[in-house]
């Protein structure tokens, strides 16, 4: 994967100050960058995690003029799914900076854009419940999304 954030800590800052302001253009927001995301605010803090990255998810599709509609833009049960998936392996390895958390969980997951088929028995990516509300998984247990949505 080719991911110019994955290169040093100065395009990593610069990667999540753009994404967090509202100007990272809109082909750099990759299912990558959402993991890129998602492990940044993990690592840095666990606590409200949800929340955060909601709102910043939220906040970005504003910025790029993609509305949050029952069939557009943000996606409550892929982030939960996401956000699991991503803290689920941060805290099976250490990492010593956010530079190297990213990388290892982008080189995971960055192009596994359809993991949630492995959990799901029908394409949740799909579903206006889904996309309001968080849905748990019918295939496989997702352990981390209970302590998510508590936080």
């Amino acid at each position: 994967m080719d991911a110019a954030f994955l290169k040093d800590d100065e395009e990593l800052s610069g990667f999540l100050s753009a994404f967090e302001n509202g100007t990272l253009p809109k082909s750099n927001w990759t299912h990558a960058a959402h993991v890129a995301v998602a492990t940044i605010y993990l690592w840095s803090n666990c606590e409200g995690v949800l929340s955060k990255m909601r709102n910043a998810i939220r906040r970005y599709n504003e910025c790029c003029g993609t509305p949050n509609t029952e069939t557009s833009g943000y996606h409550e049960t892929l982030t939960v799914f996401w956000l699991a998936i991503v803290a689920e392996s941060l805290n099976e390895t250490q990492h010593k900076t956010a530079l190297t958390a990213v990388r290892y969980t982008v080189g995971l997951f960055g192009e596994q854009r359809k993991l949630h088929l492995e959990y799901y028995g029908s394409d949740i990516a799909k579903s206006m419940e889904a996309r309001r509300i968080w849905v748990e998984p019918d295939l496989k247990i997702l352990s981390c999304a209970a302590e998510l949505l508590q936080g």
